[in-house]
């Protein structure tokens, strides 16, 4: 029923005067909404060892709608709904196994945009940087660069950018909601209280560079039996920068300073560098390198608990279809090494993956990242199919 046989069955009072008025502005709004399905769906199969169960097979699904209004040729309004349903079945034996399953919100959020603004409300993607396989400024999400779907958890809040001319952009943001522990933060966020930061990212000769901060309050009371408090303030600074010369060279930096003493966990410095060339052997080897240091301590800069890890990443097409990644970390103090090899291929309809991995006894440098697979076991070997729809 069209909106004008709906008007029909109204009395022609004020119900039904403004019910036709709606109907006489509808069409041309309604011709102009864009309105999209999609959806990923994948399947995997994995065996690892050193683990309560050897076995596996897991499902996903991530459906996405989306509503696009063009309100004129340079202002639009996006609404964009996304879910992550999992179940996986993992055995040791057909006389033991586990099955589980969840079903949440992906990205729920709605978006306002205009030529070189826009402003973004609600569950959603924060993420910003230079480095790309250690990364001391992943403050809001888990990105496991080992993971071909780039699964991370999103954020409730609002976040604004505005882009000038001259390709600088800022950024603003504030957070609500968001308690438990995000990228790589030891403490949670205290409940009821708001996160807030920004970002400016302007050129430099032959690159980029940016300033971050973001500011919250962190919870220790499970520190309590240690320290009195409870509500820590903690800010956070970073500096990211990128160049292209004959090679790609970055840097990225964080530091974290909680205004109250909790030990170890008061500051938090961190430093990435890295480099990436692609040589013209065969169809291109792309070769890239990080190396990350980290200190923990009660004083800024002081001594403390000092680490360092590498991480060396190549990526070779073999053809229009096949690809070869390798992903390698080593973390100097234990000569712990971790490493990761993926074949893909790209069929019609669908992606195949079958990749293999092994981790220290310690799980390896992504230790936050719990969302995947790779740091259940120390070795092990999956399989997975993505369809794209």
């Amino acid at each position: 029923m069209d909106c004008f046989r709906f008007v029909s069955f109204l009395p022609m009072k004020k119900s039904g005067l403004i019910a036709l008025i709606f109907c006489l502005f509808q069409a041309p709004l309604l011709a102009q909404v864009k309105a999209s399905f999609a959806g990923q769906l994948s399947a995997s199969g994995s065996t690892v060892k050193n683990n309560k169960f050897e076995y596996g097979l897991g499902g996903q699904y991530i459906p996405e709608f989306s509503l696009d209004w063009e309100l004129d040729s340079l202002r639009h309004w996006d609404v964009f709904v996304s879910a992550r349903m999992q179940g996986s079945l993992s055995f040791q034996d057909f006389s033991e196994s586990e099955t589980n399953g969840k079903a949440k919100a992906y990205r729920v959020w709605t978006r306002f945009r205009g030529e070189q603004y826009e402003l973004r409300l609600g569950l959603q993607k924060i993420d910003f940087g230079s480095a790309t396989l250690l990364r001391p400024m992943q403050w809001f999400g888990q990105i496991d660069p080992r993971d071909p779907l780039g699964i991370t958890n999103g954020v409730y809040g609002i976040l604004g950018r505005y882009y000038f001319e001259n390709n600088a952009n800022i950024w603003l943001w504030a957070l609500y909601g968001n308690e438990e522990r995000k990228g790589s933060e030891i403490l949670e966020t205290r409940k009821h209280y708001p996160e807030f930061g920004g970002r400016f990212q302007f050129p430099v000769p032959k690159g980029e560079m940016a300033l971050s901060y973001h500011f919250r309050q962190a919870d220790s009371a499970p520190l309590s039996l240690l320290f009195s408090n409870e509500k820590t303030p903690e800010h956070r600074l970073g500096l990211d920068a990128k160049w292209d010369m004959v090679v790609g060279f970055w840097l990225e930096a964080s530091q974290v300073y909680k205004t109250k003493k909790l030990g170890l966990l008061t500051h938090q410095s961190m430093l990435s560098a890295g480099v990436d060339y692609t040589f013209g052997w065969g169809n291109g080897l792309n070769v890239s390198s990080e190396h990350m240091v980290s200190n923990y301590s009660e004083r800024p800069f002081s001594s403390g608990r000092f680490v360092q890890t590498s991480a060396l990443s190549a990526n070779y097409p073999l053809g229009f279809s096949d690809r070869l990644q390798f992903i390698h970390y080593l973390n100097w103090k234990s000569t712990s090494l971790s490493f990761f090899l993926s074949y893909e291929h790209q069929f019609t309809h669908f992606a195949g993956y079958l990749m293999l991995f092994s981790n220290s006894e310690s799980g390896g440098p992504l230790t936050e990242i719990t969302e995947n697979a790779y740091d259940l076991g120390r070795y092990g070997l999956r399989i997975m199919l993505v369809y794209n729809h």
